[in-house]
């Protein structure tokens, strides 16, 4: 109230009354702010802070941590839920890894803290790095550009014997990978001008040979190896469920690999649980004689060319399937055919639990055995040459098995019919064969070979000398004059086909040839 006695009003503020400041509140002057006092509060109340905020504090969970800043403890949950997720992230690498050799590591998605103990040392190499890999060969050192290292007495060239072998010792590790060049590592090894030359031109020459002897492996079927075709051949047959596995080789000769399979089944008809599969071989280098036994066969003569080796391995056994048909009608002891697929004849497995039936040569059997062998031998022959029409044209002990007490032949794709041009001959070097094998047996019984030839042709040939140069030559004359002789034996009498007891011809089982590649 002032002295004229009204009273003065203050006036109103539109955002209403104003909070009077209370006098033990006072404004902070700039000059207390900057002051070295508040400074020094300030440091002491971060340093406390700091103090409190230790993660080695605060995870041991000690009741006297101060626990009333929100930020704090918003730090100690962010802390205890990345070790558990640590642990977690561990847990799941090991299970992912199993015992696998080869880990995966998920060291990255970790957590790091600082509180943390690493179980690795810091020292642990990186054995991926090889820039720190202590087994590495150290590099030879390499003279400057100028050729020359060292001044006066103590120069060193580029061709100083030392420096240059422990160069070639390094550039050996640019031979090619199949080059077993040792381990020289730590070994201050010095290789000589000429040394080194002479490795390098060999290791140029061996990968050549080796490259072409890969060619020729890939594109023909070896001693116990198989060109890709061939493969693809006997993997089909697995997969149509026609053989049940493939063993392995069991004889390799001049013109085919044998090799021993279980049987599966073939159009519902059961396969004999053990076979042979004989894959002709589609090279000719080895066996280049093949073309006399078929060219000259009325059988094949339309189709025999020598422009192309893989139809005439086809041919080849396509004409031991036929003749061993011709054998099975005949009941001569030989193996069944199963399936003709292009070169590969799957035939019936003469042996007993994986084991085959041994050649004669190798058998060891009494005088009264041999004996035997000699007189069934002495059947076959003559049924082979008077039934089948056959001759058998490569028979010796090699391809004569003995099995179950009987003799059983194999290896009949030279085979060729009395007709043959040259099939008197063939028949004489059997006889030759046979006679000679069971001679050296000891069995006194056996025929010689001019008798042995006589009684299995049914011819009569005089014996008046004992040279067998003036005994084939008459074969060679009967051949070529005795035309009486060959036309007694000739197509018309001699018939790819037999007569059964209606007098029906008899043909052989039909075949089918694959179409070509």
């Amino acid at each position: 109230m002032d002295q004229s006695g009204v009273t003065a009003h203050k006036p109103k503020s539109p955002w209403g009354t104003t909070a009077t400041v209370p006098p033990a509140m006072s404004t902070c002057s700039l000059a207390d702010v900057m002051s070295e006092q508040l400074a020094r509060q300030l440091e002491e109340e971060n340093h406390n802070f700091s103090s409190l905020a230790d993660p080695s504090v605060l995870l041991l969970g000690d009741d006297a941590a101060d626990t009333t800043s929100d930020l704090m403890l918003a730090q100690m949950l962010q802390m205890q839920y990345d070790r558990e997720f640590d642990d977690q992230l561990r847990r799941e690498e090991k299970k992912f890894n199993g015992d696998s050799k080869v880990s995966i590591s998920f060291e990255n998605y970790r957590k790091v803290h600082p509180y943390e103990d690493s179980d690795s040392s810091e020292d642990e190499v990186d054995w991926q790095d090889t820039r720190h890999d202590p087994y590495r060969a150290a590099k030879p050192q390499t003279t400057p550009r100028r050729g020359f290292v060292g001044k006066g007495k103590n120069i060193t060239t580029k061709h100083d014997a030392v420096t240059c072998g422990r160069k070639n010792t390094a550039r050996m590790d640019n031979f090619a990978p199949e080059v077993q060049v040792g381990d020289g590592l730590g070994m201050d090894l010095k290789l000589s001008n000429q040394v080194f030359n002479s490795l390098k031109q060999h290791c140029a020459s061996e990968q050549r040979r080796s490259a072409k002897l890969h060619e020729k492996k890939e594109h023909s079927t070896a001693e116990q190896a198989v060109d890709p075709r061939t493969r693809l051949l006997m993997y089909k047959m697995v997969n149509a469920g026609v053989l049940e596995s493939i063993n392995g080789c069991i004889s390799t000769g001049k013109e085919s690999v044998v090799f021993h399979a279980n049987g599966g089944s073939l159009d519902e008809q059961p396969v004999p649980d053990e076979v042979v599969l004989k894959v002709f071989k589609t090279t000719l280098n080895e066996f280049k004689n093949r073309d006399r036994y078929i060219k000259d066969d009325y059988r094949f003569i339309d189709r025999f060319t020598k422009l192309n080796p893989r139809k005439i391995i086809r041919l080849w056994a396509e004409k031991e399937m036929h003749n061993l048909s011709r054998m099975k009608k005949a009941s001569i002891p030989c193996p069944d055919v199963v399936l003709l697929r292009k070169h590969i004849l799957v035939m019936s497995f003469i042996g007993q639990d994986h084991v085959p039936a041994p050649k004669l040569k190798d058998v060891v059997l009494s005088s009264d055995d041999m004996k035997n062998a000699f007189c069934q031998v002495l059947n076959l022959m003559q049924t082979l040459y008077q039934e089948c029409h056959l001759v058998h044209a490569d028979l010796s002990e090699y391809n004569m098995l003995w099995h179950q007490g009987k003799v059983w032949l194999i290896d009949v794709s030279q085979s060729v019919e009395p007709t043959h041009p040259h099939g008197l001959e063939f028949l004489f070097r059997d006889c030759r064969n046979v006679s000679t094998f069971f001679q050296k047996r000891g069995v006194s019984e056996a025929l010689s070979i001019f008798e042995l030839f006589n009684a299995v042709s049914g011819l009569d040939i005089p014996i008046g000398t004992e040279n067998e140069a003036e005994f084939v030559a008459e074969i060679v004359a009967l051949e070529k004059r005795n035309e009486d002789h060959v036309q007694r034996r000739g197509k018309k009498t001699f018939a790819v086909a037999s007569e059964d007891d209606s007098g029906e011809e008899q043909a052989d089982p039909p075949f089918k040839a694959d179409a070509d590649d």
